[in-house]
């Protein structure tokens, strides 16, 4: 197989987290992205956390958005903004460490990302850490269950508030928390995602769309009317790309059985690593070579730069297992190329794609395979239905996925939580 280039005239930056945006306009915040592991942590005196009954606030795609023109983050721009990075894995800080320390004591917000910035408080802030824990607004991307420690999230009833992607991991955290923990979660939030600007620039752009096109089919040794089916995810079992495989041949061998008139179809995993193929990799390759539909399927190693290959392909499937997605940005970036999306009902997949509508949804684990290979089917014999489905998608998008409706949503967070952090710092 041929290697594929990941580049092209038409440059899509890197996917952009909440903190590109909050350093637009956001006042005396901190946000800390923290490395992916720590040393453990002291433990913890609790206040009495029997009532569990956490209230879940809904600022998500339903919640009205301002025009573009508007900047709902202007109520902080006369305040400064400043942001943290910290890649170390270790908790000793360097030199500006006590900074670090002085700026948080001083911030009206502070905001950590993801499950694991918890053992960054007592690494870092060490006796301050009870100063700090009332200003603090933690977003959290993560649904897996080894997040579920006490080393990491031990903090969090006492913070001001937590951010979460989806009402399906938002009820997750809560249950989980409480049944495996013992401790409730803080006032929390459900923020959907926007797609940046840039990417919408080059989906709605048809001509870069079309070289894109040109160039990652023409690297992948496949014919314009082909048809690309796609996974675009790390490569792991969590995602599903083995049953999407076994999904896929059996797509191959229905329409085979049924004589069907459907273009030559193929598989695409973005998402492989080519320099360290995972046993889970190898795995796939052998399924693709004992099934001998070598030509059928397409390895490309992983990228950040995903809108070339959301030009190329025809359909994303996003099959992510167990729990699904926190929220699944790929899947609102697939809907920005009117691209139909074939899903699993797990996550925050359910929140994105309209079922019959967008795409269509199937079971997760084995039981999900069948369902998979008819709906794989069914859009390769219906060139108008792959339209018509990717068009409502890209509407959806319009509606409630982009930039501006996320900055919105995370305003109306930023609102609330700042009023909360300010009486409970006083």
């Amino acid at each position: 197989m041929a290697k594929h280039s990941t580049t092209s005239s038409i440059s899509v930056q890197k996917r952009w987290p909440l903190l590109i945006l909050l350093c637009i306009a956001l006042s005396t915040a901190i946000a800390f992205f923290i490395g992916a592991s720590f040393n453990s942590c002291n433990s913890h005196d609790y206040a009495d956390n029997s009532n569990f009954n956490t209230p879940i606030h809904s600022f998500n795609s339903e919640v009205p958005a301002p025009t573009k023109e508007e900047n709902p983050l202007s109520f902080m721009k006369s305040n400064s903004c400043s942001w943290f990075r910290t890649n170390s894995r270790s908790p000793v800080m360097s030199a500006k460490g006590q900074e670090t320390v002085d700026i948080a004591l001083k911030a009206d917000l502070v905001i950590l990302n993801t499950a694991v910035a918890g053992k960054w408080l007592d690494a870092v802030l060490q006796e301050n850490v009870a100063r700090v824990l009332p200003k603090v607004l933690w977003w959290i991307h993560e649904m897996r269950g080894h997040y579920f420690k006490l080393e990491y999230v031990k903090h969090l009833p006492f913070v001001a508030g937590a951010m979460i992607d989806s009402h399906t991991t938002a009820e997750y955290w809560k249950n989980r928390t409480r049944e495996r923990l013992g401790i409730k979660m803080p006032d929390t939030y459900v923020v959907h995602l926007g797609n940046s600007k840039e990417l919408m620039e080059v989906a709605e752009d048809s001509v870069a769309r079309r070289v894109l096109r040109e160039h990652i089919r023409e690297s992948l040794g496949v014919r314009k009317d082909d048809l690309l089916f796609a996974i675009i995810n790390s490569v792991s079992r969590g995602k599903g790309q083995d049953l999407f495989l076994k999904a896929f041949y059996e797509a191959l061998q229905l329409s085979q059985e049924r004589k069907l008139k459907v273009p030559p179809m193929h598989a695409v995993i973005v998402g492989s690593d080519m320099g360290a193929q995972t046993k889970f990799e190898t795995e796939l390759r052998k399924f693709v070579a004992d099934k001998k539909i070598q030509e059928s399927v397409r390895f490309v190693n992983k990228t950040l730069n995903v809108a070339p290959y959301l030009a190329s392909i025809d359909v994303l499937v996003q099959n992510s297992q167990a729990r699904g997605e926190c929220f699944g940005r790929i899947t609102i970036e697939a809907m920005a190329f009117q691209l139909p999306v074939l899903g699993t009902a797990a996550g925050g997949t359910m929140e994105i794609v309209v079922n019959g509508t967008t795409g269509w949804l199937h079971p997760a684990g084995k039981e999900g395979v069948t369902p998979l290979a008819e709906n794989i089917i069914r859009l390769a014999t219906n060139v108008e239905t792959r339209r018509t489905m990717g068009m409502k998608g890209y509407n959806r998008v319009q509606e409630m996925f982009l930039e501006h409706h996320m900055s919105h949503r995370i305003s109306l967070v930023l609102q609330e939580v700042l009023q909360k952090a300010k009486k409970g710092t006083h």
